[in-house]
């Protein structure tokens, strides 16, 4: 198996990728997730000096409780470090800290609070700026019980019954669906009430406290019952409301992609797909912030990369006499030709030879090739190893390598 090595170096690819964005993460050798986010708020600390939030969330970064803190803290660039918590096997220190034992917790100036709405009514209190409930006391009235109610309302019930719930017949399925639409319903008259896009006058907890859930559902529902929420014609407030929400920088520091929520409910919940996903962002995987920020994190990242695409992919049954470092190499050349391709766009340099003229395609480094990518474009997990907007043009990049290759 003989491969052209004509691709940069991984050093030469990182250092170019980082010229073009400012995204940053901090690496965690050995640990769960490997990288972590760095938090915007941590360049208002001074030197030596210990943030004042410790945000409790789960490795993974699906956590739709979690990321609702998450956006509140970025919000508010509220300076916090992050503990992660592995969901299928939790620390006995957690569970002997957070009476719940779920996710999230946080301890704020050292005092512990848990259940999210709890932790974001705690934040807004002590740090009031910016403020993320309105100042007129009848509005914040308002958003308070918006807030609440949020919780209580049903809403998230229904809507997860017609996603997840397998239904005894279409009579049911029917049923379930009006349920959800009467409650979407109520969503898209409460954006009415005041001028602008959001439940209140201005962006509040109320718009955090649904974000995480419509999200999901808006990417789940097309592909799992064949149902949208989005370019829906009979929710134009909900959707005005999710395009202001994607102007907001913090959203798209904490938000999930569609593939990565579509994938969850795939593997968590053993849904089938019945329809088709809503298509990657064509604006998002064309930015160059995006495919410089993919880049910089394969590249920063590739060697947890390859270990993972080895040991879980099968790509090593492709190896001759158990020997597997031509296989490594395969992979590594793949991974750098997608990171090449994110940061320079246009044409895919073809990785083969030519002989007697023609193109020299070896059978396994293709099938490794292949595998390789088409593994690591459904791992990436978005925002647990990179944004939502680099995810997607990750994917995309991994679609075009493919399909210019093979």
């Amino acid at each position: 198996m003989s491969i052209q090595n004509t691709i940069s170096s991984w050093e030469d690819l990182l250092e170019t990728a980082r010229k073009n964005t400012s995204a940053r993460r901090v690496k965690r050798p050995g640990q769960s997730p490997s990288t972590a986010p760095i938090p915007i708020g941590l360049d208002k600390l001074s030197p030596n000096t210990k943030p004042p939030v410790l945000l409790y969330r789960d490795t993974n970064s699906w956590c739709p409780f979690c990321e609702r803190v998450w956006f509140a803290l970025e919000e508010k660039e509220i300076p916090f470090t992050t503990e992660f918590i592995d969901l299928s096997n939790k620390p006995q220190w957690y569970i002997d800290l957070v009476p719940t034992a779920l996710v999230p917790g946080a301890t704020i100036e050292g005092k512990l609070v848990y259940e999210s709405k709890d932790i974001l009514l705690a934040l807004e209190e002590r740090f009031s700026s910016p403020p993320l409930l309105p100042e007129d006391p009848q509005e914040n009235a308002i958003a308070r019980q918006w807030v609440e109610d949020a919780e209580t309302n049903g809403f998230r019930e229904i809507a997860y019954k017609f996603l997840r719930q397998t239904p005894t017949d279409a009579d049911e399925l029917a049923n379930f669906q009006a349920a959800f639409e009467a409650k979407l319903d109520e969503l898209e008259q409460a954006l009415g009430k005041y001028p602008g896009p959001y439940f209140v006058s201005s962006f509040s907890l109320v718009d955090i406290m649904y974000s995480p859930h419509l999200d999901r559902l808006a990417a789940n529902l097309p592909v799992y019952r064949d149902y949208h929420i989005k370019g829906n014609p009979r929710f134009p407030r909900i959707n005005a409301w999710f395009e202001a929400l994607n102007q907001r920088p913090a959203y798209q520091r904490v938000k999930s992609d569609d593939t990565t929520n579509n994938l969850l409910l795939r593997r968590r919940w053993g849904a089938s797909p019945v329809g088709n996903p809503l298509p990657l962002d064509a604006a998002a995987s064309q930015e160059i912030q995006y495919r410089a920020e993919a880049a910089e994190r394969l590249s920063d990242n590739h060697e947890v990369a390859i270990k993972d695409i080895l040991k879980n992919s099968g790509v090593q049954a492709l190896a001759a006499n158990g020997d597997i470092s031509a296989i490594a190499q395969a992979v590594d050349f793949h991974l750098r030709l997608l990171a090449d391709y994110l940061i320079n766009g246009n044409n895919v340099p073809l990785p083969w030879g030519r002989v007697g003229g023609k193109e020299s395609i070896d059978p396994t480094s293709a099938a490794v090739g292949a595998i390789t990518l088409a593994y690591v474009r459904n791992r990436i997990c978005a925002p647990r190893d990179m944004s939502a907007g680099a995810a997607t043009a990750f994917r995309a990049a991994a679609d075009k390598v493919l399909a210019s290759i093979y």
